[in-house]
């Protein structure tokens, strides 16, 4: 396991962790799903998800960028590194996409134009 995907892990755990401690009232409904740190360690992606509709995916945006300051302080006086990474939050549609995906399947398998093919014994 490189350095970069552990730093990645690290960061992951600490910045879920503080939202759900620290911020508890107010991020209820965010998910941290990833994090990707830039190879420099200079940047960090945070990506989240939105347990809610599209009001709630704006409140969540204001409320990220209100807190990113204390939030990065707080997450770099646990997590030793040499640079404390700039971050950013990100957005994950994945959720949504592979719901999409999901209801597409379910309806062509209703309308009988999707079916899986039957296991041939060898």
């Amino acid at each position: 396991m490189s350095r970069v995907h552990r730093i990645n892990e690290l960061l992951l755990r600490e910045v879920s962790d503080l939202l759900h401690t620290r911020f508890r009232e107010r991020t209820v409904g965010i998910t941290v799903t990833e994090v990707d740190v830039t190879p420099d360690l200079r940047s960090a992606r945070i990506y989240y998800s939105v347990f809610g509709g599209d009001i709630a995916r704006h409140e969540a945006v204001k409320l990220l960028e209100e807190i990113k300051g204390e939030l990065q302080a707080r997450v770099f006086k646990k997590v030793t590194l040499k640079y404390t990474p700039a971050l950013s939050f990100h957005y994950d549609d994945s959720t949504v996409r592979g719901n999409r995906t999901l209801a597409i399947l379910d309806e062509l398998e209703a309308k009988g134009e999707f079916k899986e093919e039957p296991k041939q014994e060898s």
